[in-house]
């Protein structure tokens, strides 16, 4: 049996570049950093393509996720829903204006409070987002496959350290 080759990504060609010039530099940041960072935008491309091969925009289904997640009903205000999809309340006008027009979502008034907006899921969007995380999920499981359920655990137990130290405490497991 051969000793497998270690293999190099993009960013060990990087920090060989900075250790060959500045050798007196600690490139280990840059490598967790960099890596972390390029691992985003790939993730996030395929998440993209998985969700517009279903006709959806990745803010679509975060909307409706976001929806589907909060439970019986499916219903959260305005200001609920702009915190948890992480928007300013202006660009999520826009984006319940884009699904309530495909029936995907309504808007109402709060009777308790008559300045609140409600949003809830449609039928059909319920529907929709149930059908969606599925596939959303299997696109995920498919990224990740280079890795042991173990390895998963570690690397997201490592990953949720990173975002406390970088002062992600909402304390919400919903994320609201």
């Amino acid at each position: 049996m051969t000793e497998q080759q270690p293999q190099h990504d993009g960013v060990d060609r990087i920090t060989a570049q900075w250790r060959a010039v500045r050798p007196d530099l600690d490139t280990s940041p840059m490598a967790v950093i960099g890596r972390i960072s390029r691992a985003s935008r790939l993730l996030e491309r395929g998440i993209k393509e998985n969700l517009t091969a279903h006709g959806i925009e990745p803010w679509e289904f975060d909307v409706l996720a976001t929806l589907l997640r909060s439970g019986a009903p499916h219903v959260l205000t305005a200001g609920e829903l702009s915190s948890a999809a992480m928007v300013s309340s202006a660009a999520l006008t826009n984006r319940i204006d884009h699904l309530e027009q495909k029936g995907l979502v309504e808007r109402a008034v709060d009777p308790a409070h008559r300045r609140r907006v409600l949003i809830s899921l449609t039928d059909t969007g319920r529907e929709l987002a149930n059908r969606l995380v599925e596939h959303h999920l299997t696109g995920e499981e498919h990224q990740l496959a280079g890795l042991t359920a173990d390895e998963r655990d570690q690397l997201a137990g490592l990953l949720r350290r990173v975002l406390l130290t970088l002062g992600d405490h909402t304390g919400d497991p919903a994320g609201r």
